[in-house]
């Protein structure tokens, strides 16, 4: 049984900095493309970050996003995480964390966005003053 768990939300003020983690019982998250993305109330879906498997290394982050936020690997604790630093408002959304199987090297634009099969169930960050 594939289990995510997401923990690292929170609020924060703009400015402010949280880190999302994402683990994974039933597989290993080093072998596969991890991205996270984020559902901000009435907008669409989007990707905001991906990484590649351990061996691969390659990352990928949305143009709204970079210089903010940095995702990362621990390979020996087998964990994805998400840095995101200087948070502004629009930056509120639940942010899910995702894993890919069938894929090494990571994608999030194109129809490589809809493979993702395995999701979290995603952690709230809210900025506010």
């Amino acid at each position: 049984q594939v289990h995510f768990v997401e923990p690292g939300g929170g609020l924060v003020h703009p400015g402010g900095s949280l880190r999302l983690s994402c683990a994974a019982s039933g597989f290993f998250l080093n072998y596969y493309a991890v991205a996270w993305f984020r559902h901000a109330p009435g907008k669409e879906r989007e990707a905001v970050s991906c990484s590649s498997s351990s061996s691969d290394g390659y990352t990928y982050y949305a143009d709204d996003v970079k210089g903010r936020f940095t995702i990362s690997r621990d390979n020996a604790k087998d964990t994805v995480y998400l840095q995101i630093d200087s948070l502004k408002p629009e930056d509120t959304a639940v942010y899910y964390c995702a894993a890919n199987t069938m894929r090494t090297r990571c994608a999030v634009v194109g129809p490589e966005r809809h493979e993702y099969n395995y999701w979290g169930r995603g952690t709230q960050v809210t900025v506010s003053p």
